[in-house]
């Protein structure tokens, strides 16, 4: 089984999902590939393809007595259960990843928007200290990712998120954590992350736009 064409390839599933260009290959690929000796990996590599994303990681989790070390079927069955809302135990099975494989650019990204989402969550009841103890460690991730490959575009965006959401949680006056400086700080770096995405492609209003309203946030801190 080969990650990186998996991940290539589900470019072509239309099932949604705008990173989803990091999963699997097209059935041809796997064709053209050895499949895995795993009855339950290939059985989860099916669900996957299909988007059944609860039975592709039921079998995936099947497949750890057997391939639990094998660090593409650990990352496959981390994000079967990211795609599910699975977020907490995705971050388990992507932290094992990171432990096979410290080098998994794909592990880190997920761990850390999976971090992003919880913190974020408002129907998850958690202090304010604990959520940005999840955003800090997003970052972290993101952190990690870019210094393994520096040119990925969709890294700084996604950290430039964590960041603004940190400078959001910080910034705001009814927060027990509530920071001026950590707030203004934060924003600071979300506008360098989103100006980096735009050294890419300039032409992103989505982006600018992303830019103007960090700069508004920051400048409106009590």
């Amino acid at each position: 089984m080969n990650i990186n064409k998996i991940n290539t390839q589900m470019k072509s599933l239309k099932i949604g999902l705008a990173t989803v260009a990091l999963a699997l290959s097209t059935v041809a690929v796997q064709a053209q590939e050895k499949q895995h000796s795993d009855p339950n990996v290939r059985a989860g590599e099916k669900a996957l393809l299909d988007g059944d994303f609860k039975t592709a990681a039921a079998q995936f989790e099947k497949a750890l007595p057997t391939s639990g070390t094998d660090p593409d079927v650990v990352y496959l069955l981390g994000y079967s259960q990211f795609q599910n809302g699975e977020y907490k135990k995705s971050i388990g099975s992507f932290n094992k990843v990171i432990g096979l494989d410290a080098k998994n650019v794909h592990a880190y990204y997920y761990k850390a928007k999976a971090n992003n989402n919880i913190a974020v969550n408002r129907e998850v009841k958690l202090k304010e200290s604990e959520r940005e103890a999840l955003l800090q460690s997003a970052i972290a991730d993101y952190t990690k990712a870019i210094a393994i490959n520096a040119n990925d575009a969709k890294l700084y965006q996604n950290r430039a998120i964590a960041y603004r959401d940190l400078g959001i949680l910080t910034g705001t006056k009814s927060s027990s954590n509530y920071n001026k400086t950590s707030a203004t700080e934060a924003y600071n770096k979300a506008v360098a992350d989103y100006e980096k995405v735009l050294s890419y492609d300039a032409s992103r209003k989505d982006i600018q736009t992303e830019v103007k309203k960090a700069k508004v946030y920051r400048d409106n801190l009590k």
